[in-house]
């Protein structure tokens, strides 16, 4: 979506309405303070640190070491061998897995990539450039995240019975996710390498 130029059939004015994309993407860039971007970076470092080695070891405790979120490519069939595999205690653990760390680690991830990817991009590059809705990368990936987390459960849950639509959408998501999430890590590197390079310019100026 982009902004609509809409002519009123009374005043013969035009205005501009801004779609929800460029709401959410100038939200997300005025609230990428220093402060904010800093705060975002050390929290994404600490839970990096902490609490995902917790959580992965504890996944592959209970769940093994094979998960449909963490494969780019997977086919149906292999969705319900990973299910079986898990056995019934297994596949329980995923689903509250899902609902508890996996509801907390998109978020982190993404205010961390977002408020990033603000803040460089606004000091990078021009303000009204189409680039600065490079910010909206990660909140993609963030839903397609929690999507792919809600179909895998219902396969998990609706196991050894068989869910068409729901089992097909999770390997479909699954890829998308990665797609946006790495590629929301490549945005923001190269945010970074344009705003050294505007420093090292202005520094031997």
């Amino acid at each position: 979506m982009r902004a609509q130029l809409i002519v009123s059939s009374h005043t013969g004015y035009i205005t501009i309405r801004e779609s929800y994309d460029v709401m959410i993407s100038d939200w997300i860039a005025k609230k990428s303070t220093s402060l904010v971007t800093g705060s975002m970076f050390i929290l994404f470092l600490v839970f990096t640190v902490t609490v995902l080695p917790i959580q992965s070891e504890r996944a592959k405790t209970q769940s093994g070491n094979t998960s449909p979120d963490m494969s780019f490519f997977l086919t149906v069939k292999e969705l319900y061998n990973i299910a079986e595999s898990y056995g019934e205690n297994g596949r329980i653990a995923y689903v509250w897995a899902r609902f508890t760390f996996d509801l907390v680690w998109p978020i982190v991830y993404t205010f961390f990539l977002a408020s990033g990817i603000s803040w460089l991009y606004s000091r990078s590059f021009v303000k009204d450039s189409i680039v600065q809705r490079a910010n909206l990368v990660p909140v993609i990936g963030m839903v397609l995240d929690y999507f792919e987390n809600v179909t895998a459960s219902i396969v998990m849950l609706r196991y050894p019975e068989r869910t068409p639509i729901i089992d097909n959408a999770t390997i479909i998501a699954t890829p998308l996710k990665w797609v946006f999430v790495g590629g929301s890590f490549l945005v923001l590197l190269l945010g970074l390498i344009k705003y050294g390079s505007i420093k090292v310019r202005n520094s031997d100026t």
